[in-house]
């Protein structure tokens, strides 16, 4: 294809084109310049940037909660329960499957229990996992689906489910979904992708989240309809066999959601010290050290990009000193060259920020977390106290320090929302620990490419580039929208040449 966008504002620079060749940038410069093109979209004064890449992403899960049973926004046990049985009576029949609560703003109190459940649900099997997904109730008639369920770490008799309790109930709920709905579920989930501007996202599969047919099927379906490029990921490791299907699959990495930990509204985050509300715990780590060395050890020989979920302090650090073991056995630069991945890093000090400069590695973050739950009076104050919660997601710190940071949603932990997540980057909760606007924003775009070693080395909208772009519907320029907060409408958007919104 031979396209010219024409009459595009370019960064901070109006009046400028965009010549695009056979998917990939061949041109940019002002209008009047432009060479001849096949095809003309005229942008009107549009705003010109990058596609949006979105660096943590579960497509099956956010779709299911994009047409389905949603509770991010029950203000309260009652909201929530009434939202359930309005579900269960518009779909009388399957598993009944939900996501979003926060029992932290309700003001029973309490979160769910499978009694709650049970009144609305009968004797249906029900699955509504907490908003942060690291914890869920079930009703009675799926617990009953699950042997051995009451012998795993995690399981509790009211049906609220942590650890291996939850990570099983949350296989068997989602192994419910027939073919037709996940393809469906997957569908809605690039359709809202694209209608945001979101180019690309980064789909963190694995054993505990979803299947390996769930993301063959993601994968075949975005190579086989226009829309957001798919690169997945595969959270299990290597001794399990997570490297053969990191090969089976032709996937971007061997890690993503590799569970070292949980997280902190579940009280199963891993922290080096207790939690302020329950002393009693300071979480949990799922591996062993050693089970952390190998991992990282068979991807870097293979050169395969590792990644791991590490949300408390005490699972980041695990994480760092495996992979700096490695670096002393198989060197420094075969660990630089994989850019091994940490998810979310949500809790990590100064010293921690060194080494993940010195070892190469990506941080990958979810700045609505920090707006969710962060500050003095959130949900991280209330289980961690003030002076840990204010420390978290160090973003300035982690951007100073010159350690990579690809910016994602961890959809449907928080809705996919790439210009609400740059704004959150840069609107942090604790003073001085936000992204400047413009860092932020190229977090959210180049930043997931070069987290996926994809990365062009002259830029997104550099001659060569692939064309991966969206027109906004703004006459503000790239700095105006910044300052502004502002969150544009995606009035186009091309994925390697070809439109997927937007018509020339």
């Amino acid at each position: 294809m031979n396209l010219l966008l024409t009459g595009v504002t370019v960064g901070d620079a109006p009046g400028r084109a965009v010549h695009v060749v056979d998917g990939a940038v061949a041109w940019v410069g002002p209008a009047i310049d432009a060479p001849r093109a096949d095809r003309t979209w005229d942008g009107g004064g549009a705003l010109l940037t990058p596609a949006f890449v979105d660096a943590h992403v579960h497509a099956t899960a956010t779709g299911l909660a994009l047409t389905g049973l949603a509770l991010h926004g029950a203000d309260s046990l009652r909201s929530a329960l009434a939202a359930v049985a309005a579900h269960v009576a518009a779909h009388p029949t399957g598993t009944v499957l939900g996501t979003g609560w926060d029992e932290t703003v309700w003001p029973e109190g309490r979160a769910l229990t499978r009694h709650d459940l049970d009144a609305v649900v009968g004797d249906r099997p029900a699955y509504l996992a907490r908003v942060d997904v690291h914890s869920a109730t079930v009703s009675t008639a799926l617990l009953d689906r699950i042997p051995g369920i009451t012998e795993l770490p995690g399981f509790a008799a009211d049906g609220q489910l942590r650890l291996d309790a939850h990570h099983a109930a949350r296989q068997v709920a989602y192994g419910s979904v027939d073919p037709a709905q996940r393809a469906a579920a997957q569908r809605a989930t690039l359709d809202a992708a694209a209608d945001l501007g979101i180019g690309c996202v980064h789909e963190m599969a694995g054993p505990e989240v979803s299947s390996a047919e769930d993301l063959a099927g993601l994968l075949q379906l975005a190579r086989a309809t226009p829309g957001p490029q798919v690169l997945g990921w595969w959270g299990e490791l290597a001794e399990r066999g997570g490297l053969d299907v990191v090969a089976e699959l032709g996937l971007a990495g061997a890690g993503g959601d590799l569970f070292c930990d949980g997280a902190f509204g579940s009280h199963t985050a891993a922290l080096s010290a207790p939690y302020t509300d329950r002393p009693d715990t300071s979480g949990a780590l799922r591996f062993e050290t050693a089970q952390v060395v190998e991992h990282v050890r068979a991807c870097t020989a293979a050169g395969v990009q590792a990644g791991f979920h590490v949300i408390g302090d005490a699972a980041v650090d695990q994480v760092l000193a495996a992979v700096a073991q490695v670096a002393e056995q198989l060197g420094r630069d075969a660990v630089r060259a994989c850019r091994h991945r940490l998810e979310h890093v949500e809790m990590v000090s100064p010293d921690a920020v060194d080494t993940m400069r010195a070892l190469g590695m990506v941080a990958s973050v979810q700045p609505a977390f920090d707006a969710a739950w962060g500050g003095d009076a959130g949900m991280y104050a209330e289980r961690l106290g003030v002076e840990r919660a204010l420390a978290c997601n160090p973003l300035a710190d982690l951007s100073d320090g010159m350690v990579a940071i690809a910016l994602g949603s961890d959809a449907p932990v928080t809705p996919l929302d790439p210009w609400g997540g740059v704004h959150a980057a840069v609107d942090h909760r604790t003073p001085g620990a936000g992204l400047r606007p413009f860092d932020a924003y190229d977090a959210a775009t180049h930043g997931g490419w070069y987290a996926a070693r994809t990365e062009h080395p002259d830029g997104p909208l550099a001659v060569g580039a692939p064309a991966h772009l969206a027109l906004w519907a703004t006459d503000l320029t790239l700095s105006g929208v910044l300052a502004q907060r502002a969150r544009p409408a995606c009035a186009g958007l091309l994925v390697a040449g070809d439109v997927v919104r937007g018509a020339p």
